[in-house]
């Protein structure tokens, strides 16, 4: 078991990915998500989790979701875990 030090839920709002081609929304999605977190958590690295990354390529390339309720999690080595959250 990692010990974990510090947990939080956020809101991402995603829906500036949605300027630009139709065909990178949902990349550009996952890049903002990196960003934020990089703003908010400041990781030594980040590891997107499968539930997140297909909960943001459900509905395709074209129509990523506009916000997302995410829980991360930051454990003593840096480490940043982003899950879905409920």
């Amino acid at each position: 078991e990692e010990e974990i030090i510090d947990e939080r839920i956020y809101i991402v709002p995603l829906a500036k990915a949605r300027k630009g081609p139709r065909n990178k929304r949902a990349k550009k999605a996952i890049r903002f998500l990196r960003e934020f977190m990089d703003r908010h958590f400041k990781p030594e690295s980040l590891v997107i989790s499968q539930e997140v990354n297909e909960a943001i390529w459900a509905r395709g390339i074209r129509k990523p979701l506009r916000k997302l309720k995410i829980r991360a999690t930051k454990n003593i080595e840096g480490l940043v875990v982003v899950y879905l959250s409920k």
